[in-house]
């Protein structure tokens, strides 16, 4: 189990590393990330972080929710989120405890939780890279449709499963070992290599590899 930092999803660029080779890279901004509220077995019956970022206005808060953060003696935060620990890991943490971008290090591998882009309705083609059907020997008006769904004797029905066109996009993914490839602890600031889901300003999770 590890910890899931709350990140914001800044966009993609380019740094060159000291062999001059050019990396692709997802810049996010690492919080920082505060202890709202520690969870053990024997108050809540499990054990967990809560942790919260990003700032929100107290006249956007709902009463039950500022005495939350009361409580815990912090600011109101946009973004509330738990990260399952063991009992020994969430007595390492204390309410009103900030976590930064130093929470990780260069080199280190980490998976990256986010909703992906919605992509609204789409074909068989584009949803599940379906062939397009040839556009000869009598192929009319069927180009990019699916096949066949399944028999008409027997089960005489369609079966859970099949591929067929629908909402796109819009889901939980999860990206695995992705390597960190700068930390800027000053600016607060992860680089890792290559793409995270979501979309530019989305909020991500980030914790360390765990396959």
């Amino acid at each position: 189990m590890a910890i899931e930092l709350l990140c914001r999803k800044l966009g993609m660029t380019q740094i060159f590393a000291e062999t001059g080779e050019c990396i692709p890279v997802t810049v996010l901004a690492a919080g920082p990330n505060t202890v709202v509220q520690t969870k053990t077995e024997e108050t809540d019956g499990y054990s967990a972080v809560q942790l919260g970022f990003g700032e929100r206005k107290a006249s956007r808060t709902t009463s039950a929710q500022q005495g939350h953060f009361e409580k815990a003696g912090v600011a109101p935060k946009q973004h509330l989120k738990e990260s399952r620990l063991s009992a020994d890991e969430v007595a390492g943490f204390e309410v009103g405890q900030e976590l930064k971008a130093d929470l990780f290090a260069e080199g280190q591998r980490v998976d990256v939780i986010g909703t992906s882009k919605g992509r609204g309705t789409a074909g068989v083609v584009k949803r599940h890279g379906f062939a397009i059907k040839r556009k000869t020997h009598g192929t009319h008006e069927f180009f990019r449709h699916g096949g066949s769904i399944g028999a008409g004797a027997y089960p005489g029905k369609v079966l859970k499963g099949v591929k067929m066109a629908g909402r796109m996009g819009n889901e939980r993914v999860t990206q695995r070992n992705l390597e960190v490839v700068r930390v800027d602890a000053a600016k607060n600031l992860l680089f890792l290599r290559g793409a995270v889901p979501g979309t530019r300003n989305g909020v991500v999770r980030v914790r360390t590899a765990t396959a």
